[in-house]
Parts: structure tokens; C-alpha cells; sequence
């Protein structure tokens, strides 16, 4: 727990982790919106990956004003997941909250994020989700039933990190993120989600910026389209998946539909057949790798 001054006694309730790369012109916006958490029992753990302008100085000068922050810097530039994995490794709280250093969030975030987990023990992770039109939230899914929703209902996994707040014990249980390249989050989402309950959390936690120095940017959408194949198809063939069979496969024939539309969303909005194309080609190479196109 933390003392009024910002002493932390014990190990804290929440980790706030935030890994940078070059965020000279948004991190102590980032920092600070965590500092101003109306919800106090943090440690905000900032590692940085290599930067070469001025992110570890800026960081060390907010460092200096609240105990409960601590900077860390890499000997060598691990890259976006891979770094986020480090960071939690350097945890200490029950619950792990990754907080880009491009991002910010609200005051009330952190606590309705731990109050809405700390509602349902049994949650391995939440994610803050769409409005839904039936219950409000807080809501908690079993795997089968995340499944269900992630492929037949409202999209559910396709959540960045700092959507989600994860219990250290179950993000440790599952091997945390891996090394994969921007669709790292989607991957973890589907791994510990086939494991886990998920509590599905209110929208408009935290604020996402969008600039052009985002990784997001690096890749097309047909590179993007191909990978997300890969993780979805992963998932489902997994031992852990919480689907059985014919579950599964109506599970693939449901997301292969969903992206189809958008194909021809992504065709007639642009009108760039071409690239429309390699979309669509995108994805069934993919389903053909996995031996599933045939009858999808």
C-alpha cells in the first residue's frame, strides 16, 4: 500500500508499465496522466528502449518527483513486445496496466480499471470494451464464451495493451507477450483468453493519441491482413483453444465472412482494385497454409 507522501510500503496493487521509444514529445503527458490517478497504490515502471532524443532525460526529471516511479533503460533495443515483456518482468503488483508513452489516461481509469477486476477474482485480465446493448458493464466471459463473442458476436481481443489490465499471475501462467511485431496484443488476448475469464470493462479509459511515428504505420493493410490471419488461425488450432471442433471451424468460416467484407468495404472505398486484391489473397494463403480454405 502508499502512504500519503507516495511511499510505497509493500508492493503495490497495480504495476503501471510504460515502454518508450523516442517519445521526447509525449511522455511526461503520458507520465503525468498516471501520476494524477485518483487511484493511488502504482508504481509506474518507464523503460526505455534505445531512444536517441531526449525520452530517458525527461523521464529521469519526473523520476525525481514522485517515489513511486522508477526509469529503466535498456542495454540494447529489444523492439515493441519484446520490450513490453521486460517491463513486466520488472513488476511487482498484483496487476500489470500498460500505459503507452504516446497515450494518456483519464484520472478515474486505473481505479475503475482495478475496482471492475477486483470484482471477479477468478478474471485473469479485462479489457475495456464497447458499449453493450443488452447489461452494462462490468461483464465477465468464460473462455468459450469470449471465444464466441470474439467470432460471432462483437469483436473482443482486437484491443490494444493499454485497453487491458492483466493479473501478473496469469499474464506469468501463460508466458506473457511474445516477440511478435504489431499484432502482439491480439495474439496475448487469444492465448490467455483461452485460459481465462475475461471482465469486460467501460469504454474511455484511456485516451489513444494517433501520430504518424506509430509502428501501426510501418506495415500495408495486406501485410497487417496476413498476419492477422496467422495469429487468428493460430489460436483456433491451439490445444488450449476453448472451442471443440465444428466450434471451431464455424469460428473460421465467421471471421474469413467478417474480412471479406472488408475487402470490398476496403475495394469500393478506395477504388484501388490492386490493393484490394492482395487482400483478399492475403487471407486465403493464409487459410490455405493452415489446410483450412477448402469449403470456408
Amino acid at each position: 500500500m502508499s502512504q500519503g507522501n507516495g511511499m510505497t510500503t509493500s508492493a503495490p496493487t497495480v504495476s503501471v508499465l510504460m515502454t518508450a521509444y523516442n517519445r521526447a514529445d509525449f511522455i511526461a503527458d503520458a507520465m503525468g496522466s498516471v501520476l494524477a490517478s485518483d487511484f493511488g497504490d502504482f508504481e509506474l515502471i518507464v523503460v526505455d528502449d534505445g531512444s536517441s532524443d531526449r525520452t530517458v532525460e525527461i523521464a529521469r526529471e519526473l523520476e525525481t518527483t514522485d517515489s513511486r516511479v522508477r526509469v529503466c533503460q535498456n542495454e540494447k533495443n529489444l523492439g515493441d513486445y519484446p520490450n513490453r515483456k521486460h517491463a513486466a518482468s520488472l513488476a511487482r503488483g498484483k496487476y500489470l496496466k500498460y500505459v503507452d508513452s504516446d497515450d494518456m489516461i483519464y484520472p478515474w481509469g486505473l481505479g475503475v480499471f482495478v475496482r471492475c477486476m477486483e470484482q471477479f477474482p477468478e478474471a485473469g485480465f479485462g479489457l475495456s470494451a464497447h458499449s453493450a446493448p443488452d447489461r452494462p458493464h462490468p461483464m465477465i466471459f468464460s473462455p468459450a464464451e469470449a471465444y464466441r463473442e470474439e467470432f460471432h458476436g462483437r469483436e473482443l481481443f482486437g484491443r490494444a495493451p493499454g485497453s487491458g489490465i492483466v493479473r501478473r499471475d496469469a499474464y506469468e501462467a501463460v508466458g506473457g507477450f511474445s516477440g511478435m511485431r504489431q499484432l502482439g496484443d491480439m495474439e496475448f488476448w487469444l492465448k490467455i483468453g483461452a485460459r481465462y475469464p475475461v471482465v469486460t470493462l467501460p469504454p474511455a479509459l484511456v485516451w489513444d493519441r494517433v501520430h504518424g511515428g506509430q509502428e501501426k504505420n510501418a506495415d500495408s493493410d495486406t501485410e497487417k491482413t496476413a498476419m492477422r490471419a496467422g495469429v487468428v488461425i493460430a489460436a483456433l488450432e491451439s490445444p488450449d483453444c476453448p472451442l471443440d471442433g465444428p466450434q471451431r471451424q464455424a469460428a473460421l468460416v465467421s471471421w474469413r465472412q467478417k474480412h471479406m467484407r472488408q475487402f470490398w468495404r476496403h475495394l469500393l472505398r478506395n477504388r484501388r482494385p490492386a490493393e484490394a486484391l492482395r487482400y483478399y489473397q492475403a487471407i486465403n494463403a493464409s487459410l490455405k497454409g493452415a489446410g483450412r480454405a477448402d469449403g470456408v
